[in-house]
């Protein structure tokens, strides 16, 4: 194979994870979003939710509670159970260190994270053309669970928690407009048909359902 083919192979994909954190006030939904700050090479400025990409460390990490059964089946149709705990682990140790909220309680400076009120939503690959790609999981969880004080950190300024009408008024990716308006139907009773993958094809978004 030539340099210039190898060039053209896609990136592949690194595994990583993230948290929607919704709470409720009053009849109103909030989300946790931040802003990517600008020295990022990955989407910066943009706002997301907490997240990033599986240390090898999450893997083999203590928790405090593991999955629920029927959210680890979810994902252990597709994953190792070690990849799957992971993931989620990923998910709670990147919210703490990004956002300051501890899904479980801090051991040693590390996140021992408690997964059982982590449901899985969703994945996301980037398009095949992007030099940084990530595979990413999308777990959901009540921000009646965390402890903690919110605050911005080096990975995530302006931390604010958002009604979905105003966080789609954000600067957002596609994946993350796709992902609040999923949400908002699920909070007015829609169900899923399945774990939707968010993914690119010829240039274009497309959703396969799971």
């Amino acid at each position: 194979m030539s340099n210039a083919d190898a060039a053209k192979r896609p990136v592949r994909p690194r595994d990583a994870a993230s948290l929607i954190i919704l709470r409720r006030r009053g009849k109103r939904h909030e989300v946790l979003m931040g802003r990517r700050a600008s020295r990022h090479r990955f989407m910066p400025n943009v706002y997301v939710f907490p997240g990033g990409r599986l240390d090898a460390e999450d893997r083999r990490a203590e928790v405090e509670s593991d999955l629920a059964p029927d959210v680890a089946a979810k994902l252990h149709a597709k994953w190792s159970p070690e990849l799957a705990r992971g993931l989620a682990v990923t998910a709670a140790r990147e919210t703490q260190e990004e956002t300051g909220l501890v899904f479980g309680r801090m051991v040693d400076g590390r996140t021992r994270a408690a997964l059982d009120g982590f449901e899985y939503v969703a994945r996301a690959i980037t398009p095949p053309d992007s030099p940084i790609r990530f595979h990413a999981r999308f777990f959901l969880a009540d921000a009646a669970r965390a402890t903690g004080k919110v605050r911005d950190s080096r990975e995530l300024q302006d931390l604010q928690w958002l009604e979905i009408h105003k966080a789609l008024e954000m600067n957002v990716a596609d994946v993350t407009e796709f992902l609040l308006g999923e949400l908002a139907k699920r909070l007015d009773g829609w169900e899923s048909p399945g774990i939707p993958l968010f993914h690119y094809s010829h240039g274009r978004t497309r959703v396969r359902y799971e």
